[in-house]
């Protein structure tokens, strides 16, 4: 997914704050599902981030056009990890690996199941 930055993403210097590149990640992987007509909250339930590891490597700065990279790296039986690599230009210049886990809308863990054919086909490449 592309994404533009803008003056709202930055510090009065037109860096990028680093909890943006967060949200940047979001928006992919939110994007992920709208691109095959699905909504990341789903009829039984929906996902929310269990672990987070994040690496920055440079800055993105206003006016920016980054690209976000969505990677299946492991599927549990409610859970899947994903890596997600902000490009500028050909440079890596943030990694997330996210742990992401399926509750319901009590807030219970529940089986991905069928969801995992769905996951697959958005998140490996």
């Amino acid at each position: 997914m592309k994404i533009r930055v803008y003056y709202e993403d930055t510090d009065t210097g037109g860096v990028v704050y680093h909890s943006n590149y967060l949200n940047f990640c979001e928006r992919a992987r939110s994007d992920a599902f709208f691109k095959v007509g699905k909504t990341p909250v789903l009829e039984n339930g929906h996902f929310v981030a269990r672990k987070l590891e994040a690496d920055y490597y440079l800055s993105a700065k206003l006016g920016d056009e980054l690209e976000v990279v969505n990677k299946l790296i492991e599927m549990k039986s409610a859970s899947f990890v994903l890596q997600q690599s902000v490009y500028k230009d050909t440079k890596v210049i943030f990694e997330l690996k996210i742990t992401l886990a399926y509750i319901n809308f009590e807030g219970k863990p529940q089986k991905l199941g069928e969801l995992k054919k769905i996951i697959e086909s958005l998140f490996i490449s």
